[in-house]
């Protein structure tokens, strides 16, 4: 059995939803698709500690907390 590579997978999908779907209705599923934006790499440093022991505590609060 041959191992299809991401881009014939891709091709496959999109023909098979282009068949099912059209296109009208395949570009319009495809637009569900978000990529989002922004750096979440630099965003998640705000919400996130790098101190192990903060982290630490913050784990053990949240077990009592149930």
């Amino acid at each position: 059995m041959k191992v299809k590579t991401l881009h014939e997978i891709h091709d496959e999908g999109m023909n098979a939803l282009l068949k099912t779907l059209g296109p009208v209705d395949l570009i319009r599923f495809i637009q569900m698709f978000d990529h989002g934006h922004g750096d979440y790499t630099k965003d998640r440093k705000q919400w996130l500690s790098n101190d192990l022991d903060e982290v630490c505590e913050e784990i053990q609060q949240m077990q009592m907390q149930g």
